[in-house]
């Protein structure tokens, strides 16, 4: 299905005055202008115009595919929250132009979103054409327009990112800065110098698999730092949200990831005695599901944490506390397990979809925007992983995303190997609000504060009422529960999103929220991970392309 961009605008020169409208329609894939409308409408109020120019918008996209999906992109906050619903239309002459808008296309097909004015410049200009024309009495003439002109110079002179995608070596110095920066080490002023440095690395959102942050992946901050005086005082602490071990797949209370300095808070004390004390039970490293070498010398790594196990009860328990965000009552079993089989994990094979047309533009595709389908190049790559999987011979069962591009990903693997697909809504992608559609630098273009809360801590919302990764995490650990308890012991593939995919492996790994911007995620990538009967996640496969070569 096509996908189109509807801008439109209008203006009244007096309010009202003499007016008149703009609306260009844009390919969603491409960029390419495809149609331009203006007309001059003699007096009027900004509003009726802003209206004429969506209804000529809609009515040009409409001709050009009337089965098309659109979104439409205005700097009119009236007309966006009234024809999305949220706001009563109460002006007699705005209703009748309201309901012939919402007649052009199905509802379903539309959406409405806002956008700055400064960002609305073609279809300003155009309304601008419209009423110049109108003054001279003229009609607007389309082979005089220079609106897609003017439009172009003026977005070619706001500042681009600079260095190339992927700058590993500029996002390992300014990592190095960031860490820094957040332990205390770097003076006030060299901080602000960092923030306000241009970025020099990968600024690919991370709903394409790519890194949203200025400098590269690596640039981002401790997300949700606390102060070094504050990590003595948390140390010190109980736990009050889930105190499983992070690197058994537990997930910490919303908002308290990053407060838990040490993982699976061990007292220092019992981490000496565990150091000193011989492997026990089944010696496989939590973290690796291996099995060491004879002679228990796997028993030396209990000296690090994270090699913390929990069985029976306790895990009932640690589950319970995340749960009500209660402190458990049971406390997990340290060091290595003792359970003498645990049986065979609960294995999800986590496929991320195939390519959209949104994707190699490196675009934010949530699940609050045009919900794209595959494109001829993401409909081959499902092919080929359904080809690899069926080569394999392993996958007993499928769920899949609500979205439209993960469905038909899933089912090209189905039709392969004979299974039914299941839908899981907690596999949906994040919802990235009013950045859906657009490139990272078009979101610090245009919300360039909102974006720097966001790449600065998980609990910020993407502007327009976004979901946080936070908020993400949490659905992503109940979805995780829930899939565990229905496919215990079996190999299940989940056809899901770039940040469910990173936020089950950051969970398993028990590593910390900015981790999110530090992972590569492929399109038609797998990754694995297997959880056990005592809580204890293992990371198997991150980001395998080999079967797209």
């Amino acid at each position: 299905m096509r996908e189109f961009i509807v801008e439109a605008d209008g203006g009244s020169r007096g309010n009202p005055g003499p007016a008149g409208y703009g609306s260009v329609v844009i390919d969603a894939a491409t960029g390419e202008t495809l149609a331009e409308r203006a007309e001059y409408i003699g007096v009027a109020t900004n509003n009726v115009a802003e209206y004429r120019g969506l209804v000529a918008g809609l009515e040009a996209a409409r001709d050009l595919d009337a089965t098309a999906r659109v979104r439409v992109r205005m700097d009119s906050k009236l007309v966006v929250e009234q024809m999305s619903g949220r706001w009563k239309i109460k002006h007699p002459d705005m209703k009748p132009l309201a309901a012939r808008a919402a007649r052009v296309l199905p509802p379903s097909q539309v959406t409405y979103e806002w956008m700055p004015r400064e960002r609305n410049k073609h279809a300003d200009r155009l309304a601008n054409e419209a009423m110049d024309a109108g003054k001279r009495g003229e009609a607007w003439s389309p082979s005089a327009s220079t609106a897609e002109l003017d439009a172009r110079a003026a977005r070619s002179a706001a500042p681009e990112p600079t260095g190339p995608p992927g700058d590993a070596a500029a996002g390992a110095a300014k990592a190095r800065a960031a860490l820094k920066e957040t332990r205390g080490e770097a003076p006030r002023k060299g901080r602000e110098e960092l923030r306000d440095q241009p970025a020099t690395g990968d600024s690919r959102p991370a709903a394409t698999g790519g890194i949203p942050c200025p400098g590269g992946e690596a640039a981002i901050p401790e997300v949700g730092a606390v102060p070094r005086e504050g990590r003595g005082e948390l140390r010190d602490q109980p736990a009050t949200g889930d105190s499983r071990p992070a690197a058994t797949g537990g997930t910490p209370s919303p908002g308290g990831e990053a407060a838990i300095p040490e993982v699976g808070a061990v007292p220092r004390e019992r981490r000496e005695e565990l150091r000193d004390q011989p492997a026990t039970g089944d010696s496989r490293p939590a973290a690796t599901g291996g099995t060491p070498s004879p002679g228990g010398e796997a028993g030396k790594a209990v000296a690090g944490p994270g090699h913390v196990g929990r069985a029976g009860k306790a895990g009932d328990d640690q589950r319970a506390a995340r749960n009500v965000g209660a402190t458990p009552t049971t406390t997990p079993a340290a060091g290595w397990s003792a359970a003498p089989d645990m049986g065979a994990p609960a294995t999800f094979v986590l496929l991320r979809h195939g390519e959209t047309p949104l994707t190699p533009q490196k675009r934010f595709s949530g699940s609050g925007g045009s919900d794209p389908s595959l494109s001829d190049v993401g409909r081959e790559q499902a092919e080929r992983v359904a080809a690899a999987l069926a080569a394999r011979g392993t996958i007993q069962a499928i769920v899949a995303s609500p979205l439209a591009r993960t469905r038909q990903t899933a089912g090209a693997v189905a039709a392969r190997l004979g299974l039914d697909v299941a839908i899981e809504d907690g596999l949906r992608e994040t919802d990235f609000g009013a950045w859906e559609g657009l490139t990272f630098g078009e979101v610090r273009e245009r919300h360039p504060d909102d974006l720097n809360a966001w790449l600065a801590s998980p609990e910020a919302e993407p502007t327009g009422g976004g979901e946080s990764f936070a908020a993400t995490a949490h659905r992503m650990a109940a979805t995780r529960d829930k899939l565990i308890a229905s496919y215990a012991g079996r190999t299940v593939l989940l056809v899901t999103h770039v940040t469910p995919i990173k936020t089950l492996v950051r969970l398993a790994l028990g590593a910390p929220p900015e981790s999110l911007f530090r992972m590569e995620l492929s399109a038609a990538s797998l990754s694995a991970v297997a959880y056990y009967a005592d809580g204890n996640a293992s990371v198997r496969l991150f980001n395998d392309t080999s079967h797209l070569r």
